[in-house]
């Protein structure tokens, strides 16, 4: 069966070369034109993937990635004719897996597509050897399959929530900077974005773990960053 593909621009002839470039790989596209649209379609059907223009009037694209991150881990590409680095951290930070800046080649658009559903197929394949697996506290780790449970369940957790896990629980003695932060997990420094952007996310993991019941907790060291503590650690 054919993945399904949303795709919200108000431009609409963006949208079409999107769906001719994208059907003619064999995905079933549908296009929206709007942000209330495509919420409204996804309330009735979750699509497999969600493509999203940042810009667009009324609801924006952010917005719309937000609402959906509410319910669902669905893949999503925000596209944009902004590139500055905070305009990219934004739209990781609420929860898209890609950004891809206008105008772009739509062959781009494809391979970047493909590479998303390579990583979600990978949830459906065998686990990997357990010396692969992170752990900490009541947090475990798969990062082949990107998959996460807490206290033997599934944990769901956003691309940028599981990669700052990722690297946190890879090197649990050493505490993160900010700067560190955001050259590994957003490929900027501190030069170019303010480095609030990794406290605003860890606010939200914090929340997270806590809302779940973790035992794990992000720790702030003042004036340097973080560390990851388990139970009656720090």
């Amino acid at each position: 069966m054919a993945k399904r593909i949303y795709v919200a621009d108000d431009e609409k002839n963006i949208c079409f070369l999107i769906q001719n470039f994208l059907e003619k790989e064999g995905f079933d596209v549908k296009c929206f034109y709007d942000g209330e649209s495509i919420l409204a379609a996804c309330e009735e059907e979750m699509p497999d993937l969600c493509i999203l223009d940042v810009m667009m009037p009324g609801i924006d694209g952010l917005t719309v990635c937000t609402q959906i991150r509410k319910k669902s881990h669905v893949p999503i590409i925000m596209v944009s004719a902004k590139d500055s680095p905070l305009d990219r951290i934004t739209g990781i930070t609420l929860g898209s897996d890609d950004y891809l800046v206008k105008p772009f080649l739509p062959l781009e658009l494809v391979t970047r597509v493909k590479a998303l559903f390579r990583r979600v197929d990978a949830f459906s394949g065998p686990d990997e050897d357990s010396k692969d697996v992170l752990e900490f506290g009541d947090i475990r780790l798969y990062p082949r399959r990107r998959a996460a449970s807490l206290s033997g369940a599934d944990f769901s957790l956003t691309p940028l929530e599981f990669d700052f896990l990722s690297h946190m629980m890879a090197n649990p003695e050493y505490a993160a900077s900010r700067d560190d932060l955001l050259k590994t997990l957003w490929n900027v420094d501190s030069r170019e974005v303010d480095t609030r952007a990794v406290d605003d996310m860890v606010k939200r993991l914090r929340k997270k773990l806590k809302e779940q019941g973790s035992s794990v907790r992000v720790e702030t060291v003042w004036g340097y960053g973080f560390r990851l503590v388990s139970g009656g650690e720090g």
